[in-house]
């Protein structure tokens, strides 16, 4: 998804160190521990209130994540090529204040993910209005969003954290307290499991997801448009000039949209299709065929060539938004020490479909009292 929107300047002085704002030392990269054990906790940095930002760190299975307590994010995961050889596949940052710049770099997002046309949805007669922060729509739960959130952490196992956030009603314009519990855990088969979980006091819309970028040459290694990449999803929902779905769910086929067949993400790229031309490259939800399931099923598969490396997303989501890292543009400098540029990285959203609460005939995001709110989503990943 763009990372256009900024984050308004009231955001960031809030919930980032500024200028007069003692900040914490600038952490060194993710430690080579824990060995397969307890999470690891450290401090990452301060807002400027005080309030402490934590970096955990898991491993298990060869693999090895750190997570913020800023916004779930995601700042590093560490996984082995064919060689053996361990490389950091997510795009993120060493310190804390580029996250200020960099709104949604592997952060868990809400209370909406994707777009909501004009800002504004009817839920059971009553509309309701959203910060604008992506043109005349909001985005990803407006300027304020989950990613910008102080989540609390606690350990859940040898290789497991309990994210937990509350909501309040009105919270961003959205209805109904919702209280929401996120599970990252890391299994021995080489697995990162992302477990959502939310229930609320009122009716309400609610679309979690991730934002992580991968890259899985490593981070700051260049382009991802050798990437071999294939979704199992036959239809996509085309988009307008603002990237807000038509309606339509249109077919693949003969579009550069129909990864049904694993091809490299640069080969229809600049194919210069009206869609491509309209988003700036990918910025699309896929509509996959499973539909939603109970439990996590097969969604897309992302390999790296050169390094081997392969990644598998099962989700019980009925979507995926492939965003090819389109408003990449050489202003950030990730933590390798090397800019990030337009394709440096892609990102995989499982989710519902961009502005379903506008949208009736696309999968339902209500969430009612006494419901609750069930998603998950496990990247698995080996090397050949």
């Amino acid at each position: 998804m763009s990372t256009t929107p900024r984050a308004t300047p009231e955001s960031v002085a809030r919930r980032l160190p500024t200028a007069g704002v003692p900040a914490a030392p600038r952490p060194a990269a993710a430690p080579d521990g824990p060995a397969d054990g307890a999470p690891l906790r450290e401090e990452f940095g301060r807002l400027p209130d005080g309030t402490p930002v934590e970096r955990w760190t898991l491993a298990r299975g060869g693999l090895r994540v750190a997570v913020l307590s800023l916004g779930g994010i995601v700042q590093s995961l560490d996984v082995p090529d064919r060689e053996g050889r361990r490389a950091n596949v997510s795009l993120g940052f060493d310190r804390l204040a580029p996250y200020a710049d960099a709104p949604y770099f592997g952060a868990l997002i809400g209370r909406y993910g994707n777009r909501v046309a004009g800002g504004r949805f009817t839920l059971e007669g009553r509309e309701h209005r959203l910060p604008l922060n992506d043109g005349g729509n909001s985005l990803h739960g407006g300027g304020d969003g989950f990613d910008r959130q102080v989540w609390r952490v606690a350990p859940a196992g040898p290789a497991a954290l309990t994210l937990r956030h509350t909501s309040p009603a009105g919270d961003a314009g959205y209805p109904g307290t919702l209280d929401v519990r996120v599970d990252y855990s890391l299994t021995d088969e080489g697995e990162f499991r992302i477990d959502y979980l939310a229930t609320t006091d009122a009716p309400t819309v609610v679309n979690l997801t991730s934002h992580i970028y991968f890259n899985l040459a490593g981070e700051g290694s260049g382009g991802i448009q050798d990437h071999r990449l294939s979704v199992a999803a036959g239809r996509y929902t085309p988009v307008g000039d603002s990237l807000i779905p038509t309606g339509e769910l249109a077919p693949v086929d003969g579009t550069p949209f129909d990864f049904r067949k694993e091809k490299a993400v640069g080969d229809d790229l600049r194919a210069g299709h009206p869609q491509l031309l309209r988003a700036q490259g990918y910025d699309h939800n896929l509509v996959l065929d499973k539909g939603t399931t109970a439990g996590p099923e097969r969604a897309a598969t992302l390999h790296d060539p050169a390094s081997g490396r392969r990644m598998t997303v099962s989700t019980t989501e009925p979507g995926v938004q492939f965003y090819s890292g389109n408003f990449l543009d050489g202003t950030l400098v990730g933590t390798s020490g090397r800019a990030y540029r337009q394709g440096d990285g892609l990102c995989l959203e499982t989710q519902h479909f961009p502005d379903s609460p506008n949208q009736p005939h696309f999968p339902s995001t209500v969430l009612r009292p006494g419901e609750t709110y069930r998603s998950t989503t496990v990247h698995a990943f080996s090397a050949h």
